[in-house]
């Protein structure tokens, strides 16, 4: 069931400029996707990381650093990565942060590689069907999205 009117369906929320859902992923170091997870847009993005991260098919290939923007800096998000799963959170502090910072320098050298995973989400754009959401069930908005990641992996090749 298709309404014109009005954005619903599931993983759809409320957001500034309307309704929307939350395409988060995991690249690896070249951009090839690696975890796909797609979510309300009304959800916090630091609750997003861990549930994408358990998406991630193959265990082995769990990064050691992840690298994303200033939206998920939180401690406690930084500690549950590092105490169960060895992952070392890399993001920049927020502007108006109370405690002190948990990050030195040397840890934001690696956030100037953080162009390969913005470059992937410009691949997945190419694609008019994941910018503008079509579908009503999230899991077949997923589906469009595994073949865009399958395209992009196959153009990598």
């Amino acid at each position: 069931l298709v309404c014109k009117s009005e954005k619903r369906g599931d993983c759809v929320g409320n957001t500034k400029c309307g309704k929307g859902s939350k395409v988060v992923d995991v690249v690896d170091s070249h951009g090839t996707p690696l975890a796909i997870h797609v979510a309300s847009a009304s959800e916090s993005e630091v609750n997003l990381i861990e549930p994408t991260l358990d998406q991630l098919q193959v265990p082995s290939r769990v990064p050691e650093h992840l690298l994303y923007d200033k939206a998920a800096d939180s401690d406690p998000l930084r500690e549950r990565l590092q105490q169960d799963r060895g992952i070392e959170l890399v993001c920049p502090h927020r502007k108006g942060r109370k405690k002190k910072a948990t990050q030195d320098g040397r840890a934001l050298q690696r956030y100037k590689r953080r162009y390969k995973v913005e470059r992937t989400h410009s691949w997945f754009h190419n694609n008019r069907r994941l910018i503008v959401r079509y579908e009503t069930t999230a899991h077949r908005f997923l589906g469009w999205i595994h073949i865009a990641c399958v395209l992009i992996t196959l153009k990598r090749f």
